[in-house]
């Protein structure tokens, strides 16, 4: 056999279910026809500790025999053809335990849907789902700070104006107060003097600030709200889509890379 097809041989033998050590034993005997132990060993490049155990292993998996001779254990391949049993019986194996996998999955399934501490997520598209998870800010019973990263210029032009007010009126409404930051162009500076100029002085509880558009560019927003919730909306011309992640660590760790961002931002009057 050439080097190139003892390679290939090995390499097969490697995908067909065997390790790469069992794969050398094997091929060392079929090599030399038959031989002890150690001769296996030598061939294999491998301890005579090893080549027993592996031996073994093939001996119990049909792919070679055992033959006593003068007192000695001497190793032969079994006919070519137990590969392919060892190999259909593996398939008949995998497919047995595939099928039981099957007949109990909707009992998993309801075992997980009760199992607790794992993230929920929500998938929304177009104007529609992205009007819900706005939705899903203030519907809330009592008042807390909402904190996230905006565009409001991306904002206002995806979303009604009426839609809008209406948002802005129950945000006031709940007392939920605001922390954003936004990047500093013209129209996201005079979002608040825009959006919340008929709502009454002591309600326009949105504190901004801003960072530079040239380097951080933002065509979407990620909100972290409520006491375990993270929206994250991407304001696409051609596909609107956004997701709710409910998870009290995920809303933590993104509140304090917020308050750090926050640190580095500037006021609009700086």
């Amino acid at each position: 056999m050439t080097v190139n097809s003892d390679t290939k041989i090995k390499s097969e033998l490697e995908r067909f279910g065997l390790s790469e050590k069992s794969a050398r034993v094997y091929f060392a005997v079929l090599e030399l026809g038959g031989a002890y132990p150690s001769r296996i060993a030598e061939k294999a490049h491998l301890s005579r500790s090893t080549v027993y155990k592996l031996l073994l292993d093939l001996s119990v998996k049909g792919l070679v025999n055992e033959i006593d001779k003068d007192g000695k254990i001497f190793y032969q391949i079994e006919r070519p053809g137990r590969l392919l049993h060892y190999a259909k019986s593996r398939k008949d194996t995998a497919d047995e335990q595939y099928e039981r996998i099957k007949n109990i999955m909707p009992e998993i399934e309801g075992l997980y849907s009760l199992t607790p501490n794992k993230p929920k997520i929500r998938y929304f598209e177009n104007l529609e789902g992205i009007m819900s998870i706005f939705e899903d800010h203030v519907n809330v019973k009592k008042p807390y700070e909402m904190v996230g990263f905006a565009n409001t210029e991306k904002l206002e032009s995806f979303m009604a104006p009426k839609f809008l007010k209406w948002y802005v009126k129950t945000k006031a409404q709940k007392r939920i107060t605001t922390r954003g930051i936004l990047p500093d162009t013209s129209l996201n500076k005079s979002y608040n003097e825009r959006l919340y100029a008929n709502i009454k002085k002591e309600f326009q509880l949105n504190d901004l600030r801003y960072i530079p558009e040239n380097e951080f560019p933002l065509n979407g927003e990620i909100t972290i709200y409520g006491e375990d919730k993270v929206s994250i909306i991407n304001f696409s011309d051609s596909q609107a889509v956004g997701i709710i992640i409910e998870d009290k660590a995920i809303h933590d760790m993104m509140a304090r890379v917020f308050e750090l961002s926050w640190k580095g931002a500037v006021t609009k009057n700086r």
